[in-house]
């Protein structure tokens, strides 16, 4: 496996990222199903949690059984959350179930292909060669449309023209530019290979074979689904979306995913800019907790959906996604939550299980 390359690193491996692609390279090795754990070990996570006045709900399943769910602030398990960005990591899974389809080539394919007249005339020539692996991997070159370019977008007439008009300001497949206009022109393309629409083709290749239905959401002015933004789901819902990537693509005997579409979709394939021990694979990041490799869509305001291979575990959370004061200390009040009192206790095995024989069958 490739060291992670970026502008900020050149040719220069880093010595930390090595290390953790090796855990990303084992993180589904050698796992052992044995009982779960009881929710009587998560009373410090439960406390924890009571105390962030922005939080909606918190569910953990450990070795596929939910063990914890609590609702917060008087929200409950029917409650849609804005799920804001984690949208760009079901994106992501649309992209892989097309590829499994035949509707799209391959992450090779160039985006010139599907907006031929958008990107026409030789001045556009860097812009055709965009790959779709390149809008998955924020790594388009393109200007951001999020930040403070955001308003201006999607108040656009055209949010696809506006997100290709864009300038290049780095080479595609180059450093990451976190850019929601990437993930908008996937639901772009989505759109033009189904003949329908990326709701659509969501609601009846990703959802319904999890067992349940997906809400419509916000739309362009030409009518396509925002791509990696303001879709809904229950914590449950959540919560059913992370044990299918848990369990590599398979959610009970029905494979919404190809297992290969999982594994390439946890390879951190680029560093944030940001932070130093974040990456980012196919819509997804990756980070350490607790010295163990997480995989998580994340959204504004505390949406996430934590995966973590090596314990058989997800974590899901819910919270106001609207702005307000406190809401970077609450985003490090969950990222501290879920690795001081769920993944460090669970690693180092502290926490009760399930009474009961270990079955002690090996997950390949």
């Amino acid at each position: 496996m490739p060291l992670i390359t970026t502008a900020r690193t050149g040719r220069r491996p880093i010595a930390w990222a090595a290390l953790f692609l090796l855990l990303t390279a084992t993180a589904f090795a050698g796992l052992q199903r044995t009982s779960p754990l009881t929710d009587s070990g998560f009373e410090a996570a439960d406390a924890a949690a009571s105390a962030l006045p922005r939080l909606h709900s918190m569910l953990i399943s450990h070795r596929g059984e939910l063990v914890f769910e609590r609702y917060y602030n008087g929200t409950g398990p029917n409650h849609q959350a804005n799920i804001k960005s984690a949208s760009k990591s079901v994106i992501s899974a649309l992209v892989g179930i097309a590829i499994a389809q035949g509707l799209i080539e391959s992450v090779d394919q160039p985006i010139g292909e599907f907006f031929p007249e958008l990107l026409a005339g030789p001045e556009n020539a860097e812009k055709r060669a965009i790959t779709i692996e390149d809008l998955l991997t924020m790594r388009s070159g393109l200007e951001t449309t999020s930040n403070r370019n955001y308003g201006p977008w999607v108040v656009s007439s055209n949010w696809v023209r506006h997100a290709l008009a864009k300038p290049m300001v780095a080479t595609s497949g180059g450093p990451m530019i976190y850019s929601t206009g990437s993930t908008h022109l996937l639901s772009a393309i989505l759109t033009q290979i189904t003949g329908s629409s990326t709701w659509a083709f969501a609601d009846q290749n990703l959802a319904q074979p999890m067992g349940f239905s997906l809400p419509r959401w916000l739309t362009d002015p030409q009518g396509i689904y925002f791509g990696g933004n303001d879709m809904t789901m229950t914590p449950r819902n959540l919560l059913a979306f992370g044990e299918m990537y848990l369990n590599r693509g398979r959610s009970g005997d029905v494979e919404v995913l190809p297992r290969s579409w999982v594994e390439q979709t946890f390879v951190a394939r680029t560093i944030s800019p940001r932070e130093r021990d974040r990456f980012y694979g196919y819509g997804w990041w990756i980070r350490p907790m607790a010295d163990r490799a997480v995989y998580y869509p994340w959204g504004y305001g505390g949406q996430f959906v934590f995966v973590v291979p090596s314990e058989e575990l997800v974590v899901v959370t819910t919270s106001d996604s609207n702005p307000g004061d406190g809401r970077q200390q609450h985003l490090r009040r969950i990222y501290d939550l879920v690795e001081d009192h769920i993944v460090d206790p669970v690693a180092r095995g502290l926490l009760p299980v399930r009474e009961g024989p270990e079955p002690g069958a090996s997950v390949d």
